[in-house]
């Protein structure tokens, strides 16, 4: 009976414990159901319960700033609350950075002396602008111009352009891991970040190493058509130039591990569109001068200005 009697008392408690919490207004920002961004310059919040449209309307109880940038205050110049106060649109003179998370700090809305709250773009749907930023709109190779030499040298056969397409993914996906594991337990924490450079030239030179001999016994007539180019992964910009960026943008696994996926299915994508264009171009009339590489290097220069179309594409 008396255990009983404690188990009861204990639901109690608790029960009263969670009605408090639940029904205390200054528990966080619990008046916030949701939030998103709008147009280019508005933030939409979303009440869980209406509050008084004359004080959420005014634009000076908001204090809004991007969560990498606290000092810098995002004025914001006009709020537009529906008409039954659960929702409120956020309004700024210049457009904002979307792929920044963005803090808001209320003062006196519903019925709260302050409450902030954090305004971002679903995770997944960064991961995924990650991807695909380094697949087609920020492309290594056809607007940043890295890796030509490798580029140029393996896409005369479109076999041989995915072969190395595939061989470099994989070199780019487990070199980077590599550097991403010593950069974060390794050179931030001892603060040895001048020697990214060093090391990571390190783990590139030894996976392309692991990735030679594992192919010379799987596949040696793709590893033959492949010739010197494969070793000079070692020196290609690209594989460099992910672990920088993802040491310069302080990316966590995932978001780096999405990057090198986009940077290595680039750099396939483009050579595998290249190698389609050379087939074909050796069997066009081309002018003896331009036989070669100078042709190559005028198909790659189209391939880029295609390419800046994609500039500015945001899909999340």
């Amino acid at each position: 009976m008396m255990i009983k009697n404690r188990l009861n008392l204990a639901v109690w408690f608790w029960a009263a414990i969670s009605a408090l919490v639940l029904c205390s207004p200054a528990w966080g920002a619990g008046i916030v159901a949701s939030t998103s961004f709008g147009e280019d310059n508005e933030i939409i919040v979303e009440f869980r319960t209406p509050v008084e449209v004359a004080i959420a309307g005014e634009a000076q109880r908001y204090r809004v700033f991007e969560e990498t940038d606290p000092d810098i205050l995002l004025p914001v110049t006009e709020v537009e609350v529906a008409d039954d106060g659960t929702r409120a649109t956020l309004r700024f003179a210049d457009p904002l950075n979307t792929t920044s998370a963005h803090v808001v700090n209320a003062q006196g809305i519903g019925g709260l002396e302050s409450t902030t709250f954090t305004v971002s773009k679903s995770y997944l749907g960064y991961l995924l602008t990650v991807l695909i930023s380094a697949l087609l709109i920020k492309n290594f190779v056809f607007t940043k111009y890295l890796g030509l030499c490798v580029f140029f040298g393996t896409s005369k056969r479109k076999e041989t352009a995915k072969g190395m397409g595939v061989v470099f993914t994989i070199v780019v996906v487990v070199a980077v891991s590599m550097s991403w594991v010593l950069y974060q337990y390794v050179l931030k924490p001892f603060h040895l970040d001048y020697l990214q450079i060093v090391v990571f030239i390190g783990l590139t030179s030894l996976t392309v190493q692991a990735v030679d001999t594992v192919l010379r016994k799987v596949n040696p007539v793709l590893f033959k058509s492949f010739g010197v180019f494969l070793v000079l992964v070692i020196a290609n910009c690209v594989v460099i130039a992910v672990p920088l960026l993802m040491a310069s943008n302080e990316y966590n696994y995932f978001e780096t591990l999405m990057l090198s996926l986009g940077a290595g299915g680039g750099f396939l994508l483009a050579l595998y569109l290249m190698s389609s264009v050379r087939e074909r171009v050796e069997l066009a009339r081309v002018p003896e001068p331009f036989k070669g590489l100078p042709i190559a290097f005028i198909v790659a220069g189209q391939f880029a200005m295609a390419f800046l179309g994609f500039s500015g594409l945001q899909l999340f």
